[in-house]
């Protein structure tokens, strides 16, 4: 996902550069939107891992 962010950004980088407006900023809404969820999902597994407190396959408990 975070891909799919530095792509829209770098699209409307370039349609900035080639004078589309209107167009760059709409890439650069999406590019933005993108980054939101990715880092709200981000955190999200941060979370969820420390919370689930999940062991690694083959560890022993004492």
């Amino acid at each position: 996902m975070l891909n799919w962010s530095i792509t829209f950004f770098l699209i409307a980088v370039i349609a900035a550069m080639l004078g589309f407006g209107g167009l760059a900023g709409a890439f650069a809404e999406i590019a933005k939107f993108l980054s939101v969820i990715f880092v709200i999902l981000f955190i999200t597994s941060l979370i969820y891992g420390m919370v689930a407190d999940r062991k690694p396959p083959g560890s022993k408990s004492l």
